[in-house]
């Protein structure tokens, strides 16, 4: 891969990192990536024109270099890859405070259409259909998943639940905010991924909020202290708050890494601790729920508020 990028990029760089699909070096001291292109180019161009707004109003966000051959895609061995230039401290958090300042930086208008994720029930279940699938067709020998699966799945299908009922009993309102989102937030949020555009969508504001206080449980931070941190922040209508609730519920931190042991990305191990931290998150859930009804009347999901 150093050859292809020294050709592609004029550069006479020495060596590349590995990590993953990823790779990462360094020039005159900067630090670059050559990351798998996983956009189509109809969201890349919507995302470029997003980079360049952000860089007006003075709203940092990593660089996607061109090639020589004036291309931000350079495709080797039939893979898309972008080159991505990080700016500042990759390691700098940004927490709960720090994102619901930055969520309105820019909002969806018409020309960004194509980076609009609203259907989060279709979504979730076209996903977990097709995990099903899979997991029937290629996942025998699978332990792990096989004794776990069927739970997470009963989950999902909660979360599904919970957001077509949302949408039949509220709709949303000019104060459900779709703002820059992520496909995925995790804790720590560094800079590194928070501000990489190819992980740019547009979404309601609770969506990355949801998905950081998750990822913090999970990582074993105090995810409930994020959770009423939020609810002091902002002023979420009852869709809103019913929406922050159904992402809590939907597990895709086991998703994620189920994803990744399907595609040979990750050791099946990788899931023991999102296992064991079960009854622990289904508590988290119970208290979630209650946190918010100190707000609005949210629906509850009666297992969990059962749960002794």
């Amino acid at each position: 891969m150093k050859d292809i990028i020294n050709y592609f990029y004029n550069f006479n760089i020495d060596s590349v990192e590995e990590w993953d699909v990823v790779y990462s070096f360094k020039w005159h001291k900067e630090e670059f990536y050559f990351v798998p292109l996983k956009r189509t180019e109809k969201e890349l161009i919507d995302l470029v024109e997003i980079t360049k707004e952000l860089k007006m109003r003075n709203l940092e966000c990593h660089d996607m270099l061109l090639n020589k051959f004036g291309k931000l895609i350079t495709s080797v061995y039939n893979t898309n890859y972008i080159l991505l230039k990080p700016v500042g401290d990759k390691y700098e958090e940004y927490d709960i405070t720090n994102m619901l300042k930055i969520n309105m930086s820019l909002i969806l208008t018409a020309n960004k259409s194509s980076l609009y994720r609203n259907s989060w029930a279709k979504l979730w279940s076209d996903k977990i259909d097709y995990f099903e699938y899979q997991i029937h067709e290629l996942g025998k020998d699978k332990e792990i998943i096989l004794d776990s699966f069927s739970y997470y799945i009963g989950l999902g299908e909660n979360a599904i639940s919970y957001v077509n009922n949302t949408n039949i009993k509220y709709h949303q309102t000019k104060f459900d905010r779709i703002c820059l989102s992520h496909r995925r937030i995790k804790y720590p949020n560094y800079k590194l991924n928070y501000l990489n555009p190819l992980s740019f969508i547009f979404d309601l504001e609770v969506r990355d909020i949801a998905e950081y206080i998750k990822s913090a449980f999970f990582f074993g931070a105090d995810a409930l202290s994020y959770l009423k941190e939020t609810l002091k922040l902002t002023n979420f209508s009852i869709y809103s708050l019913e929406l922050l609730y159904a992402r809590l519920l939907y597990p895709s931190y086991y998703f994620d890494i189920y994803e990744n042991i399907m595609n040979d990305l990750e050791e099946e191990e990788k899931l023991i601790p999102i296992i064991d931290k079960a009854a622990d998150y289904e508590e988290f859930l119970r208290d979630a729920y209650l946190e918010i009804n100190k707000y609005a009347p949210i629906e509850g999901i009666s297992w969990i508020l059962e749960k002794k």
